[in-house]
């Protein structure tokens, strides 16, 4: 079988995925164009902003897709082959993963954009919504610390394909510029935006739009590709400091300033890798000789504590298929800029199908890499794959150029996620304070990345699989007990839960036993290396899985009543 088939296939899904499935859920909850939504209703110039939807649906995708649906499925093909892979990511995003997405936004815009959290305490109680507060702060500290260490390794010098030039060029500095830039164009956007509202945004766009694109060509420069080298341990601890500080930035200023304007940008750019994602798909084999080369079966124990494929296909692969930290996206910062409720669907739905169309061209681009990349990292096997396909188009000779972009995108998608998760734990974390003036946000947002600080000090270089699992795990977690809470939620409003209910008992399942497993075999190891003074990431990591699994169980115990009794006659929407 050949990557267009394939791919045809699974668009054709996909699209029919969309037109019948997410029509039927717009009819089962409701959508109605003459509610106000909470934009409107609690509208304020900073986290209440009304938003044109495909202003909106850019910078929601790009939250939402980052580098998860990236590193996931190469990670997982890698281990047990392209086949399970893509089988679990196409059904699973259909039923499971859009269904999530959608649900999770129209259900915050029905409680005035009220978190997860809020929600669950709407549905189940003010304890369940306590219990889920405390899951949503470690489930984010490990979204933080994952995707940090991706971005510091992404940046760190030195890359062995262009060891034979006769310029010295870094590629590891080439992306961190290159990725340094954008983000202040993102902010020179926002000012713009400020000093000129009335500006058109087609203008802007036709502005600002191809001045990235100049940047990554710029980061690609030998000369300017040294500008900001680090290497070794130092330099990755170094990033990772400096990535938490970008992180606290975003988190303190308001949407318009930096997360909008960088996430509409760098929406743009996730648009360029996919269509560089789909070149290679339907023209590599035919003009750069790019075929199938990884296995399509490996087994369903290809060894090692997490070589099982069930549960570990499905936690590794995470964001391509279903993710809890949309959930956090939809109710988080979504919710509250929404102008119409019709617009949830495109916007909740259609944007995870889309994640999904970024997991088939990382499941591409992994699928059709040499053999000897193997123990290369996603970043990098990514940022290659998408210079290998656009060199298709504009030459060998701007390799250097191409793969840079590639690895830039990577990063970008991180960052798209990485203020995010912030800005939502500084909400978290002051809703757990009780306190929401202006005087708590820069208390909240350095409480929210303490933990993270203090993981990613203890780490070392090459630790970033033992975060994924757990990151990736805590995350299909928290997308089950998502579907709980909105079971609990069309069950109050008479609505049939079947549909959300069955997705929900899988996952919780998969994941509960995939914690089980990690906390047996983090604590062990801790156990094993305590005596020599080390151990203390297996240990957070033990002691993270256990508590998760404990937290979820109180949330369960606490459903349950609720699903399992007769359904109320005449429930109002």
């Amino acid at each position: 079988m050949t990557l267009p088939l394939i791919a045809i296939g699974f668009l054709a899904l996909l699209a029919l995925g969309y037109r019948w499935h997410s029509a039927r859920i717009a009819r089962t909850i409701g959508l109605d164009d003459a509610r106000v939504t909470p934009a409107h209703a609690q509208r304020d110039g900073v986290d209440y902003v009304p938003t044109r939807p495909f202003y909106l649906f850019s910078q929601h995708f790009s939250a939402i897709a980052a580098a998860g649906p990236i590193a996931g499925p190469i990670a997982a093909c890698k281990a047990f082959g392209w086949l399970p892979c893509l089988a679990w990511i196409a059904l699973g995003v259909v039923f499971i993963g859009a269904v999530h997405d959608f649900l999770a936004l129209a259900a915050s815009l029905r409680h005035g954009a009220q978190s997860l959290a809020g929600i669950t305490r709407a549905q189940l109680g003010a304890p369940a919504g306590r219990t889920l507060l405390w899951f949503l702060l470690i489930s984010l500290a490990y979204v933080v610390v994952a995707f940090t260490d991706m971005t510091a390794q992404t940046f760190l010098s030195g890359d062995e394909a262009f060891a034979g030039e006769a310029v010295a060029f870094n590629a590891g500095g080439a992306v961190a510029l290159a990725s340094v830039l954008y983000l202040g164009l993102g902010l020179l956007l926002g000012l713009v935006q400020r000093l000129a509202p009335r500006a058109p945004l087609w203008l802007l766009t036709v502005l600002f739009v191809p001045a990235t694109f100049l940047l990554c060509w710029s980061g690609s420069l030998p000369a300017w590709s040294r500008w900001l080298a680090l290497d070794g341990a130092d330099g990755y601890r170094t990033w990772c400091l400096l990535i938490l500080g970008y992180c606290a930035l975003s988190s303190l200023l308001p949407l318009r300033v930096l997360l909008q304007p960088r996430g509409y940008l760098g929406g743009f750019v996730l648009f360029a890798a996919l269509a560089a994602g789909a070149v290679g798909i339907l023209l590599g084999e035919a003009k750069g000789g790019y075929v199938i080369t990884q296995p399509m079966w490996k087994g369903f124990d290809v060894g090692g504590p997490t070589g099982l494929l069930f549960p570990f296909l499905f936690v590794t692969i995470a964001c391509g298929a279903c993710s809890g930290f949309h959930g956090l996206v939809c109710s988080g910062t979504t919710s509250k800029q929404v102008d119409r409720e019709s617009h949830a669907r495109p916007i909740g739905y259609g944007a995870m199908l889309a994640e999904a169309f970024v997991a088939l061209v990382a499941l591409a681009i992994v699928m059709t890499a040499a053999p000897e990349t193997a123990g290369a990292t996603p970043g990098k096997i990514y940022g290659d794959g998408i210079g290998r396909f656009l060199a298709l188009l504009v030459g060998d000779e701007h390799r250097r150029f191409v793969t840079t972009f590639g690895a830039m995108a990577f990063s970008t998608f991180v960052f798209d996620t990485l203020d995010v998760s912030t800005r939502l734990a500084r909400h978290l974390v002051q809703e757990l304070l009780g306190r929401k003036g202006s005087g708590s946000v820069a208390l909240a947002t350095v409480l929210a990345l303490a933990a993270p600080a203090a993981i990613l000090l203890l780490a070392e270089r090459g630790d970033s699989l033992r975060f994924w699992i757990l990151f990736g795990t805590s995350n299909q977690l928290l997308a089950a007990l998502t579907l709980l809470t909105l079971s609990a939620w069309l069950k109050g409003l008479g609505r049939p839960i079947g549909w959300v209910a069955a997705p929900m008992l899988f996952v919780l399942a998969t994941t509960a036993i995939a914690l089980v497993q990690l906390a047996w075999t983090n604590l062990a190891a801790a156990a094993a290396k305590w005596s020599d003074g080390a151990g203390g990431i297996e240990l957070a990591n033990g002691a993270a899985a256990l508590l998760l699994l404990a937290l979820a169980a109180f949330l369960v115990a606490k459903a349950a009543p609720r699903l399992l009794a007769p359904a109320a006659a005449g429930a109002a929407p």
